[in-house]
C-alpha cells in the first residue's frame, strides 16, 4: 500500500481576474485573446516555455486544413494567425504554405497576447482548483516562485488533456472502450534535405518503407508513417514514429515515450539517408520538448458531438463554428491490418468532399454540472470518432475563441455559462470573423 500524507500550505492569491485560462495551446490562446479583446481581465497559466503547445514546443510540422476548399472555417483567430504567420516566416517555399516553423510561430503568439493585454506566465502549472457545488472559485498554480492561487469569475480549460476540468471533478471519457488511446509522436526537425532531388525522383515511399522493414532498419515496423513536411528550402519537419500505448495523463508514461522516441531517431535517420532520394545528407536538428499527443480525456458536456453528426453534416441551432477535417484515428498497434482499416476509414469512409462540413454546438464546451467552467480544444465533449477530426489546431482555434467569447458575455451579463441567449454569442463571434453560415438573425 502506498503511503499518504496530508499537506497544508497558506498561499497568496496572486491574481484576481475575470477569466482564468489553463494552457497556452491553440485553444487557450484563442480563448484568452477573445476574452481580453472584449474587455475582460485574463490570466493564462502555461506549464511550458512558450505558447502554442504542439505546434511550437511539440514541433508538429504543419497545420491540418483551415477550410473546406470553399470556405475558411477556422475564421476569426485562425485566419488572423494564418495571416500573421505567413508574413512572419517570410519567403514561402513551394509546399510550405501550411507549414509551422516553430520559432516564427512563437513570436506571433507572444505578440498577439501582449498586444491584447493578456497576463500570462510560463513555467506555471495548474495543480488543483477550489470548487464547490459546480462553481469554481480559484485555480491553484505551482510556479518557479512557489504555489499561488488565481481567483476568477470564469475558468477555461485549454490544457488539451482536460486537467483543469478533471481537478474540479468533471466527468470524462478516455480512448476506446478499453481506455486505449491513439499513439503519440515525438516530432522532429531535420536539415540538409535536397528537396529538388526528392521531387524529381518521385520515390515510392510506401515500397521503400516496407523494404526497410525487410532489411531490419526499425525496431518497430510501423506501416503508418506520416512522413516529412517541408519547412524551408532544405529543412524538414518529421511527423514520424508512433508512441504506442502512451498515456498523456501519466507522467511516467510520458517520460518513457519521450526517452524511447529520442532513442529511435537514428533509425529514421538511417531510413531516410539510405532509402529516400534527396535525404542522403540528412541531419537531425532537434526533437520536440513536448511529446505530440493526439488523444486523452474528453470532458462530458451538455451535448456529446458524435460520428453520426459528422456523417449527417449536422447543423445545430447553437452552432459556434463548422469544421471538416476527416476522422483521423491512428491505429493503436503497428499492424498492416489495422493500418489498412485506418486508410479505408480516413481516405474513403469518413472524409468530406469540397464544401462540406459539420456544425460545432456550443453545448460541447459546457461541462455537465458546472456553471462557470468551459472547455476548448482537444478535450471538448465528443465521441472518439469525431475527436479524431476536431482535435487538430484549426479546430482548436474554433472552439477556443467561442469559449473566450462565452466567458466574456457571461461576465458582462452577471450570469453563468448557460444564462445568456446563444444568439448573442453567435452575433459576437460573427463580429470577430467566425464562420457561421447557418445563423439567422
Amino acid at each position: 500500500m502506498s503511503a499518504t500524507v496530508t499537506f497544508q500550505k497558506t498561499i497568496p492569491v496572486r491574481h484576481e481576474v475575470d477569466v482564468f485560462v489553463a494552457g497556452g495551446g491553440p485553444s487557450g490562446i484563442a480563448a484568452a485573446l477573445v476574452a481580453a479583446r472584449e474587455g475582460r481581465s485574463v490570466f493564462l497559466a502555461e506549464s511550458h516555455t512558450c505558447l502554442g503547445g504542439m505546434g511550437t514546443a511539440g514541433l508538429v510540422p504543419g497545420f491540418c486544413q483551415f477550410g473546406d476548399g470553399v470556405n475558411f472555417l477556422a475564421a476569426g483567430i485562425g485566419s488572423e494567425v494564418d495571416r500573421l504567420l505567413t508574413a512572419e516566416k517570410g519567403e514561402i517555399i513551394t509546399g510550405t504554405a501550411r507549414s509551422i516553423p516553430a520559432e516564427p510561430m512563437k513570436r506571433v503568439y507572444d505578440r498577439m497576447m501582449m498586444e491584447a493585454g493578456v497576463d500570462f506566465t510560463f513555467h506555471t502549472n495548474v495543480v488543483d482548483v477550489v470548487c464547490r457545488d459546480g462553481v469554481l472559485d480559484m485555480a491553484i498554480c505551482s510556479a518557479k516562485s512557489g504555489f499561488f492561487a488565481v481567483k476568477a469569475k470564469m475558468f477555461i480549460d485549454g490544457t488539451g488533456e482536460g486537467d483543469l476540468a478533471v481537478f474540479a471533478g468533471a466527468k470524462f471519457e478516455k480512448g476506446d472502450e478499453d481506455g486505449t488511446t491513439m499513439p503519440g509522436t515525438l516530432c522532429s526537425v531535420w536539415a540538409d534535405v535536397d528537396y529538388d532531388k526528392y521531387l524529381e525522383a518521385k520515390p515510392d515511399r510506401r515500397a521503400l518503407l516496407y523494404q526497410a522493414f525487410e532489411d531490419g532498419v526499425f525496431t518497430v515496423n510501423d506501416p503508418h508513417h506520416p512522413g516529412m513536411w517541408r519547412l524551408g528550402r532544405h529543412l524538414a519537419g518529421g511527423n514520424i514514429g508512433h508512441a504506442f500505448g502512451v498515456d498523456a495523463s501519466d507522467e511516467r508514461s510520458l517520460t518513457h515515450f519521450l526517452i524511447e522516441g529520442r532513442q529511435r531517431m537514428p533509425e529514421f535517420e538511417r531510413f531516410y539517408r539510405e532509402y529516400m532520394p534527396g535525404f542522403e545528407k540528412l541531419v537531425l536538428v532537434q526533437t520536440g520538448s513536448l511529446l505530440g499527443i493526439r488523444e486523452n480525456r474528453r470532458i462530458i458536456g451538455d451535448y456529446v458531438l458524435n460520428v453520426d453528426d459528422f456523417i449527417a453534416r449536422a447543423v445545430f441551432p447553437d452552432e459556434i463554428g463548422r469544421y471538416c477535417y476527416p476522422v483521423d484515428i491512428h491505429p493503436s498497434q503497428p499492424s498492416a491490418e489495422k493500418y489498412a482499416a485506418f486508410e479505408k476509414e480516413f481516405r474513403e469512409q469518413l472524409r468530406y468532399s469540397t464544401g462540406e462540413s459539420y456544425g460545432i454546438p456550443y453545448r460541447i464546451l459546457t461541462p455537465v454540472g458546472f456553471s462557470n467552467l468551459l472547455v476548448g480544444g482537444r478535450c471538448v465533449s465528443c465521441d472518439r470518432k469525431i475527436q479524431g477530426s476536431i482535435r487538430v489546431i484549426p479546430g482548436c482555434y474554433i472552439t477556443g475563441q467561442a469559449a473566450g467569447m462565452a466567458a466574456a458575455i457571461a461576465i458582462e451579463n452577471n450570469t453563468d455559462t448557460r444564462g445568456f441567449p446563444v444568439s448573442e454569442l453567435q452575433k459576437r463571434l460573427l463580429k470577430i470573423g467566425a464562420f457561421l453560415p447557418n445563423y439567422k438573425d
